[in-house]
This record gives C-alpha cells, sequence and structure tokens, in this order.
C-alpha cells in the first residue's frame, strides 16, 4: 500500500510539475491568468519549482522499485502527466489557476 502512495504522489508531482514550467510560459501564462502579463520573477520560481516537482517524482519513483524499474515508471509518470496538462491547458486552462493564485 505504500508503494501505490507514493507512485501515485509521483505523478501529482510530475503533474504539477508540468503545469508550473507550462504556465512559465507566456502563452499558457494568457490562457489562465488572460491578459496579466507575467513578471520576470514569477517565471524563475515557477521554472524552480517545476524542476523540483519533477526531481521529487524521480526521487519518489526510486524510493519504490530499483533504478532501472524507477527509472520506467519515471519516464511513463512523465508522459503521462505531460499528457494530462496538455489536455487540461486545451480544454479547461483556468483550471490551473490555483498554482499561480499566488502570483499578483
Amino acid at each position: 500500500m505504500r508503494e501505490v502512495v507514493m507512485l501515485v504522489a509521483s505523478l501529482l508531482a510530475c503533474v504539477l510539475g508540468f503545469a508550473s514550467l507550462a504556465l512559465a510560459m507566456e502563452p499558457h501564462w494568457r490562457q489562465v491568468r488572460g491578459d496579466v502579463p507575467i513578471p520576470r520573477p514569477t517565471v524563475i520560481v515557477l521554472r524552480v519549482l517545476g524542476g523540483v516537482a519533477l526531481f521529487a517524482s524521480l526521487l519518489l519513483c526510486l524510493r519504490v522499485d530499483h533504478a532501472s524499474m524507477a527509472s520506467l515508471v519515471w519516464v511513463m509518470a512523465l508522459a503521462g502527466a505531460a499528457l494530462i496538462v496538455a489536455f487540461t491547458l486545451a480544454w479547461r486552462p483556468r483550471m490551473w489557476a490555483w498554482l499561480v493564485a499566488w502570483t499578483k
């Protein structure tokens, strides 16, 4: 059961990481926040948070399995998370607004 929770947390970290990286880009930022320009410090924070979240997901996968299996599971989680974020941005981009609610 512990392994399942860690793998779900890894997938969630991948989704949040890719969403952060996507929102650090001007077109996706405008989809979510409208015509509010994205400040440069916000871009840097979102990129760092995205990278940290993806690295955390790798570490979670490595805690569950040995390195060769963990890397395979991580790559599959990356692919699934990328699809989730891409489809959400295409379908309902404002669903990610809570992720950048701390910006003004």
